[in-house]
Protein backbone atom coordinates (compact mmCIF):
# COMPACT_ATOMS: atom_id res chain seq x y z
CA UNK A 1 0.00 0.00 0.00
CA UNK A 2 3.31 2.31 0.24
CA UNK A 3 3.61 2.74 -3.37
CA UNK A 4 -0.21 3.62 -4.21
CA UNK A 5 0.37 5.66 -1.56
CA UNK A 6 3.14 7.55 -3.26
CA UNK A 7 0.96 7.68 -6.26
CA UNK A 8 -1.94 9.37 -4.69
CA UNK A 9 -0.06 11.66 -3.40
CA UNK A 10 1.27 12.76 -6.88
CA UNK A 11 -2.51 12.25 -8.31
CA UNK A 12 -5.85 13.39 -7.30
CA UNK A 13 -6.09 12.94 -20.99
CA UNK A 14 -7.93 13.61 -21.69
CA UNK A 15 -9.98 12.27 -24.26
CA UNK A 16 -13.03 14.41 -25.60
CA UNK A 17 -11.85 15.70 -29.19
CA UNK A 18 -8.35 13.71 -29.43
CA UNK A 19 -6.49 14.47 -26.00
CA UNK A 20 -8.30 16.74 -23.68
CA UNK A 21 -5.82 17.30 -20.64
CA UNK A 22 -6.47 21.33 -21.03
CA UNK A 23 -10.23 21.35 -21.99
CA UNK A 24 -13.14 20.91 -19.89
CA UNK A 25 -16.19 18.94 -21.29
CA UNK A 26 -19.54 16.52 -20.17
CA UNK A 27 -18.81 13.52 -18.47
CA UNK A 28 -20.99 11.07 -17.21
CA UNK A 29 -21.66 10.57 -13.43
CA UNK A 30 -22.36 7.40 -13.45
CA UNK A 31 -18.16 6.46 -15.15
CA UNK A 32 -15.62 7.06 -17.60
CA UNK A 33 -17.20 7.42 -21.25
CA UNK A 34 -15.75 4.58 -23.62
CA UNK A 35 -12.23 4.17 -24.12
CA UNK A 36 -10.66 6.53 -26.47
CA UNK A 37 -7.08 5.61 -28.20
CA UNK A 38 -3.76 7.09 -27.36
CA UNK A 39 -0.17 6.53 -28.99
CA UNK A 40 2.79 7.02 -27.07
CA UNK A 41 6.62 7.22 -29.02
CA UNK A 42 9.57 7.56 -26.24
CA UNK A 43 12.46 9.24 -28.61
CA UNK A 44 15.93 10.30 -27.83
CA UNK A 45 17.05 13.20 -29.21
CA UNK A 46 20.05 12.37 -31.88
CA UNK A 47 23.38 13.70 -31.96
CA UNK A 48 23.16 17.56 -31.93
CA UNK A 49 19.64 17.88 -32.01
CA UNK A 50 17.79 19.11 -28.70
CA UNK A 51 14.08 21.09 -28.23
CA UNK A 52 15.00 23.68 -30.59
CA UNK A 53 15.01 21.33 -33.30
CA UNK A 54 11.90 19.66 -32.02
CA UNK A 55 10.03 23.02 -32.11
CA UNK A 56 10.68 23.67 -36.08
CA UNK A 57 9.97 20.02 -36.79
CA UNK A 58 6.58 20.20 -35.48
CA UNK A 59 5.88 23.65 -37.37
CA UNK A 60 6.61 21.68 -40.22
CA UNK A 61 4.12 18.97 -39.12
CA UNK A 62 1.60 21.37 -38.06
CA UNK A 63 2.07 22.70 -41.64
CA UNK A 64 1.51 19.02 -42.80
CA UNK A 65 -1.50 18.07 -41.33
CA UNK A 66 -3.00 21.71 -42.00
CA UNK A 67 -2.62 20.66 -45.77
CA UNK A 68 -3.92 17.48 -45.15
CA UNK A 69 -7.19 19.40 -43.41
CA UNK A 70 -6.05 17.14 -40.22
CA UNK A 71 -8.85 17.68 -37.36
CA UNK A 72 -9.49 14.66 -35.37
CA UNK A 73 -5.90 14.38 -33.45
CA UNK A 74 -4.11 16.25 -31.64
CA UNK A 75 -0.47 15.62 -29.88
CA UNK A 76 1.65 16.82 -26.81
CA UNK A 77 5.29 16.40 -26.31
CA UNK A 78 6.11 15.17 -22.50
CA UNK A 79 9.54 16.15 -20.90
CA UNK A 80 10.64 14.40 -18.03
CA UNK A 81 10.42 16.32 -15.06
CA UNK A 82 10.67 13.74 -11.58
CA UNK A 83 12.04 10.82 -13.36
CA UNK A 84 14.81 7.54 -12.50
CA UNK A 85 17.07 5.99 -14.52
CA UNK A 86 14.29 3.31 -16.52
CA UNK A 87 12.95 6.55 -18.16
CA UNK A 88 15.82 6.18 -21.09
CA UNK A 89 14.20 9.13 -23.45
CA UNK A 90 13.77 12.64 -24.14
CA UNK A 91 10.82 13.06 -24.85
CA UNK A 92 7.53 11.46 -25.18
CA UNK A 93 4.90 12.01 -28.27
CA UNK A 94 1.45 11.64 -26.98
CA UNK A 95 -1.07 11.60 -29.67
CA UNK A 96 -4.60 10.45 -29.75
CA UNK A 97 -7.90 11.08 -31.78
CA UNK A 98 -12.10 10.76 -30.68
CA UNK A 99 -12.16 7.52 -32.03
CA UNK A 100 -9.82 4.74 -32.80
CA UNK A 101 -11.53 4.82 -36.74
CA UNK A 102 -10.46 8.66 -36.27
CA UNK A 103 -6.78 7.42 -35.73
CA UNK A 104 -6.35 4.98 -37.90
CA UNK A 105 -7.08 7.54 -40.44
CA UNK A 106 -4.82 10.04 -39.48
CA UNK A 107 -2.02 7.12 -39.38
CA UNK A 108 -2.65 6.44 -42.82
CA UNK A 109 -2.60 9.94 -43.95
CA UNK A 110 0.73 10.00 -42.86
CA UNK A 111 2.16 6.89 -43.50
CA UNK A 112 1.01 8.13 -47.45
CA UNK A 113 1.93 11.14 -47.43
CA UNK A 114 3.52 12.26 -44.37
CA UNK A 115 7.44 11.16 -45.97
CA UNK A 116 9.22 14.47 -46.01
CA UNK A 117 8.26 15.68 -42.87
CA UNK A 118 8.93 12.13 -41.73
CA UNK A 119 12.53 12.41 -43.19
CA UNK A 120 12.71 15.43 -40.50
CA UNK A 121 11.84 13.44 -37.55
CA UNK A 122 13.93 10.86 -38.29
CA UNK A 123 16.74 12.71 -38.18
CA UNK A 124 15.94 15.00 -35.21
CA UNK A 125 15.68 11.43 -32.64
CA UNK A 126 15.52 8.01 -32.26
CA UNK A 127 11.94 6.65 -30.78
CA UNK A 128 12.38 2.75 -29.49
CA UNK A 129 9.03 2.23 -29.45
CA UNK A 130 5.38 3.06 -30.65
CA UNK A 131 2.26 1.96 -28.28
CA UNK A 132 -1.65 2.14 -28.40
CA UNK A 133 -3.71 2.77 -25.30
CA UNK A 134 -7.07 2.70 -24.27
CA UNK A 135 -7.48 5.36 -21.84
CA UNK A 136 -11.01 6.25 -19.89
CA UNK A 137 -11.63 9.34 -18.35
CA UNK A 138 -12.33 9.23 -14.32
CA UNK A 139 -12.19 13.23 -13.51
CA UNK A 140 -12.70 15.91 -16.05
CA UNK A 141 -9.96 19.03 -15.77
CA UNK A 142 -11.36 22.38 -15.50
CA UNK A 143 -11.24 24.98 -18.46
CA UNK A 144 -7.41 25.92 -18.60
CA UNK A 145 -5.87 29.08 -18.73
CA UNK A 146 -2.84 28.29 -20.23
CA UNK A 147 -3.70 25.25 -23.14
CA UNK A 148 -0.39 24.98 -24.09
CA UNK A 149 1.33 23.35 -21.46
CA UNK A 150 0.50 20.95 -18.24
CA UNK A 151 2.15 19.00 -15.52
CA UNK A 152 1.18 15.13 -15.99
CA UNK A 153 1.96 12.21 -14.19
CA UNK A 154 2.04 8.53 -14.72
CA UNK A 155 1.77 5.47 -12.55
CA UNK A 156 1.83 1.33 -13.43
CA UNK A 157 -0.63 -0.38 -11.48
CA UNK A 158 -1.08 -3.81 -10.71
CA UNK A 159 -4.35 -5.12 -9.33
CA UNK A 160 -4.16 -7.69 -6.43
CA UNK A 161 -5.29 -11.16 -6.63
CA UNK A 162 -9.05 -11.54 -7.08
CA UNK A 163 -9.40 -8.19 -8.27
CA UNK A 164 -11.15 -7.52 -11.39
CA UNK A 165 -11.11 -3.61 -13.00
CA UNK A 166 -14.68 -4.09 -12.02
CA UNK A 167 -13.66 -3.91 -8.44
CA UNK A 168 -11.76 -1.12 -9.31
CA UNK A 169 -13.30 1.43 -11.43
CA UNK A 170 -16.42 2.68 -8.73
CA UNK A 171 -13.41 3.22 -6.42
CA UNK A 172 -11.80 5.01 -8.73
CA UNK A 173 -15.10 7.37 -9.73
CA UNK A 174 -15.06 7.50 -5.94
CA UNK A 175 -11.73 8.85 -5.09
CA UNK A 176 -12.26 11.44 -8.56
CA UNK A 177 -15.32 12.41 -6.57
CA UNK A 178 -13.33 13.12 -3.38
CA UNK A 179 -10.71 15.07 -5.03
CA UNK A 180 -12.98 17.71 -6.88
CA UNK A 181 -14.66 17.90 -3.53
CA UNK A 182 -11.40 19.13 -1.74
CA UNK A 183 -10.71 21.44 -4.26
CA UNK A 184 -8.47 19.59 -7.05
CA UNK A 185 -8.17 21.12 -10.37
CA UNK A 186 -6.68 17.76 -11.71
CA UNK A 187 -7.93 15.09 -14.40
CA UNK A 188 -7.74 11.53 -13.80
CA UNK A 189 -7.68 8.60 -16.77
CA UNK A 190 -6.22 5.38 -16.50
CA UNK A 191 -4.69 3.99 -20.22
CA UNK A 192 -5.10 0.40 -20.75
CA UNK A 193 -2.19 -1.38 -22.83
CA UNK A 194 -3.44 -2.23 -25.92
CA UNK A 195 -0.87 -2.34 -28.94
CA UNK A 196 2.74 -2.54 -29.13
CA UNK A 197 3.77 -3.97 -25.64
CA UNK A 198 3.47 -7.92 -24.86
CA UNK A 199 5.86 -7.74 -22.19
CA UNK A 200 3.68 -5.38 -19.37
CA UNK A 201 4.68 -5.88 -16.15
CA UNK A 202 0.95 -3.87 -14.93
CA UNK A 203 -2.30 -3.90 -15.82
CA UNK A 204 -3.02 -0.24 -16.36
CA UNK A 205 -1.44 3.06 -16.37
CA UNK A 206 -3.12 6.02 -13.79
CA UNK A 207 -2.93 9.08 -15.24
CA UNK A 208 -3.13 12.72 -13.66
CA UNK A 209 -2.90 16.31 -14.90
CA UNK A 210 -2.49 19.56 -13.79
CA UNK A 211 -2.07 23.04 -15.14
CA UNK A 212 1.28 23.54 -13.31
CA UNK A 213 3.38 22.29 -10.42
CA UNK A 214 1.62 24.85 -7.43
CA UNK A 215 -1.89 22.89 -8.24
CA UNK A 216 0.02 19.83 -7.89
CA UNK A 217 1.17 20.40 -5.19
CA UNK A 218 -1.96 21.54 -3.60
CA UNK A 219 -3.44 17.93 -4.17
CA UNK A 220 0.26 16.79 -2.39
CA UNK A 221 -0.68 19.11 0.17
CA UNK A 222 -4.16 17.43 0.61
CA UNK A 223 -3.33 14.34 0.59
CA UNK A 224 -1.10 14.42 3.24
CA UNK A 225 -3.23 16.43 5.41
CA UNK A 226 -6.21 13.94 5.34
CA UNK A 227 -6.81 12.51 1.71
CA UNK A 228 -4.73 9.60 2.67
CA UNK A 229 -7.67 8.45 4.62
CA UNK A 230 -9.62 8.07 1.82
CA UNK A 231 -7.31 6.53 0.07
CA UNK A 232 -6.91 3.75 2.17
CA UNK A 233 -10.35 3.40 2.09
CA UNK A 234 -10.79 3.03 -1.52
CA UNK A 235 -7.53 1.15 -2.67
CA UNK A 236 -6.20 -0.57 0.72
CA UNK A 237 -5.88 -4.40 -0.30
CA UNK A 238 -7.36 -3.69 -4.33
CA UNK A 239 -4.25 -2.29 -6.14
CA UNK A 240 -0.47 -2.03 -5.68
CA UNK A 241 0.68 1.06 -8.13
CA UNK A 242 4.68 2.54 -8.23
CA UNK A 243 5.43 5.98 -7.85
CA UNK A 244 4.62 8.26 -10.39
CA UNK A 245 6.78 9.67 -12.94
CA UNK A 246 5.94 13.65 -13.57
CA UNK A 247 6.02 15.31 -17.01
CA UNK A 248 5.99 18.76 -18.55
CA UNK A 249 3.81 18.88 -21.32
CA UNK A 250 3.73 21.42 -24.31
CA UNK A 251 0.50 21.03 -26.82
CA UNK A 252 1.59 20.85 -30.45
CA UNK A 253 -1.55 20.76 -31.87
CA UNK A 254 -5.59 21.11 -30.74
CA UNK A 255 -8.37 18.36 -32.72
CA UNK A 256 -11.39 20.51 -33.76
CA UNK A 257 -13.67 20.66 -31.06
CA UNK A 258 -16.65 18.60 -31.67
CA UNK A 259 -19.62 20.48 -29.80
Amino acid sequence: MQRLSLLLLSSSLLLSSGIAFADSHESSAEGPDPATPVEIFPCTFNDGKGPSDLDKVVEKWNAWADEQSLQDYSAWTLVPYYSGPDQEFDVLWLGGSPSAKALGRAQDRWLATGGDVMDEFNKLWTCSAHSNFAALEYKTPPEREDKSHIVVSFSDCTMNDGMTFGDISPALSEWSAYRAGHGSTSGMWVFFPAYGGGSEDFDFKFIAAWQNLEDQGADYDQYAESGWVKGDELFAGKLDCDSSRVYLGTNRRRAADND
